[in-house]
C-alpha cells in the first residue's frame, strides 16, 4: 500500500506520484512507523551500519534509519518512483525495481521492506535476492498485512457496516486484480524460512480504527486514490461518497487489518557471494 516496487510500474495500483500519494504516505507513517521503528531497533541498528530500504515510498523509515546509522553509516532508499523521498546526509536515493534490477551481494547489515512483497507475484524470488544482498549475520525485516479478518462487520453495524463492507471487499478485489496478495502477511514468515533465513521472529498487531485515526484516514485517502479501480471493481460513485461520509462520522469504528512484522537473519556461516563489489554505482 506504500509506493513500492512491483513487477512493472503499471501493475502497481498506488501510483507514487498521484494526486493522493502524499496523503497516503502521511497516513501510512502515522499508522505503521511506531511498530516498524520498534521492531527495527531490536536489530541493534546503529552508527556505521549499511542499510537498504526497499520501496521507500515517502521516506519516513529511510530517514529514521539514516539518523540511526550516522555519522559513518549509509542508507540506500529505493523505489520505482522515488520522487517523494527527501534528501538527507548519509541517505542515497535510487530508482530501482527489486524484481529486475541488480543488487550488490553481501553488502547490507539490514534490509527493510514494508508493504512491498505482497504486491509482487515474484515475492519468493525477491526473498532469495534479499538474502543474497545481506552480509552473513545481517538482518531482514518485512512488515506486511493480512486482510483475511478485516472484512468482518465493524462495530457500528447497520447501513454503515454494509457500505464499509462493500468498500473493503472492493479494495481486496482491486489488489488481487493487480497481482497482489493482501493476505500474505500471515504466511510471510514461512516463505522467509524457505528462502534460507534463520532466527525468525514474528509479531502480529491489530487495533480498532475510530474517527480521525490514521487507519480510517488512510482508507479515505485510498478511496480517492483508487476511485477508478474501485468503480471498475463494482462500486458506484454514490457508494464511494457514502463510505467516505461513514468513515468520517462520529462514533464509527472498525477493526484494522493485521500487521505482521517479521525479523530474520542471514546465517553467520552463510558465506555464498559474500561482499563482492557493489553494482549500480552504490
Amino acid at each position: 500500500m506504500a509506493g513500492q516496487n512491483s513487477a512493472t510500474a503499471s501493475d502497481y495500483v498506488f501510483d507514487n506520484d498521484g494526486d493522493h500519494s502524499s496523503d497516503q504516505h502521511h497516513y501510512l507513517a502515522r499508522l505503521l512507523d511506531p511498530l516498524t521503528f520498534e521492531r527495527l531497533a531490536l536489530t541493534g541498528v546503529g552508527p556505521g551500519w549499511r542499510c537498504l530500504e526497499v520501496g521507500a515510498g515517502g521516506g519516513s523509515v529511510a530517514l529514521w534509519l539514516a539518523e540511526r546509522v550516522a555519522p559513518d553509516g549509509r542508507v540506500l532508499a529505493t523505489d520505482i518512483k522515488p520522487g517523494l523521498i527527501p534528501s538527507r546526509p548519509g541517505l542515497t536515493v535510487a530508482r530501482h525495481d527489486i524484481v529486475t534490477d541488480p543488487l550488490p551481494e553481501g553488502a547490507f547489515d539490514l534490509i527493510h521492506a514494508r508493504l512491498v512483497l505482497s504486491h509482487l507475484p515474484q515475492r519468493r524470488q525477491v526473498l532469495s535476492r534479499l538474502r543474497a544482498a545481506l552480509r552473513p549475520g545481517g538482518w531482514l525485516q518485512l512488515d506486511e498485512i493480512d486482510i483475511t479478518r478485516w472484512v468482518a462487520p465493524p462495530a457500528s453495524g447497520g447501513r454503515e457496516g454494509e457500505v464499509y463492507g462493500i468498500y473493503v471487499t472492493a479494495m481486496a478485489r482491486v489488489l488481487g486484480a493487480a497481482g497482489s496478495d493482501p493476505t500474505w502477511g500471515s504466511s510471510a514468515a514461512g516463505d522467509i524460512a524457505a528462502a534460507g533465513l534463520v532466527d525468525i521472529d514474528e509479531t502480529c498487531w491489530t487495533e480498532v480504527w475510530e474517527r480521525g485515526s490514521a487507519g480510517l484516514g488512510l482508507l479515505i485517502s485510498n478511496s480517492h486514490h483508487l476511485e477508478d479501480h474501485l468503480m471498475a471493481a463494482g462500486m458506484t460513485s454514490g457508494q464511494l461518497r457514502e463510505v467516505r461520509k461513514v468513515m468520517s462520522a462520529p462514533g464509527f469504528s472498525a477493526p484494522s487489518f493485521e500487521i505482521h512484522s517479521i525479523l530474520a537473519r542471514r546465517a553467520d556461516d552463510d558465506r555464498g557471494g559474500d561482499r563482492p563489489s557493489a553494482s549500480g554505482g552504490w
